[in-house]
């Protein structure tokens, strides 16, 4: 092939013009469209299942509050006293040097592992799975004897 015939068929290139790839745009319809949007989320925002969530975050929150002062304030102590006056927020290993406290070590920004504060959290997930199960498990035997209801009628 002569290198005309390849400059012709190079310049025969599909040239794609931008119009093509937009297309029309009317302004009713981005209104319109935009309407419809915001009627779709003001429905599923104020249905029955998005606010029971939003009062399930609220009391979640509160629970959590709630569980952590249990944990803290009540279980840890208890337990402390009950192995010996140990209390667990302030167990630690240093991984650089010996210190006398918990508050020296981290004054010294000494690498540590504080076990005790991951003691406490332990205790704090299983408080929360456990109320959580029980919940659950009250809730669907409340659901099945619903459906019983339901099928006897």
């Amino acid at each position: 092939m002569s290198k005309s015939k390849k400059a012709n068929i190079s310049k025969q290139k599909t040239i794609i013009a931008i119009p093509d790839l937009v297309p029309d745009i009317n302004p009713n319809k981005i209104k319109e469209t935009s309407f419809n949007f915001i009627k779709e989320f003001q429905s599923f925002a104020l249905q029955g299942n998005m606010i029971d969530l939003a009062v399930g975050i609220i009391v979640g929150a509160a629970f959590n509050s709630l569980v952590q002062s249990l944990v803290k304030d009540l279980i840890m102590p208890i337990f402390g006293w009950i192995i010996g006056g140990t209390d667990f927020s302030s167990l630690y290993i240093s991984l650089n040097g010996t210190f006398n406290s918990l508050a020296e070590a981290q004054a010294a920004k000494a690498p540590i592992i504080m076990y005790g504060l991951f003691i406490n959290q332990i205790i704090n997930f299983l408080i929360v799975s456990f109320t959580i199960f029980i919940v659950l498990k009250v809730f669907l035997r409340k659901k099945a004897e619903d459906l019983i209801k339901k099928d006897k009628k």
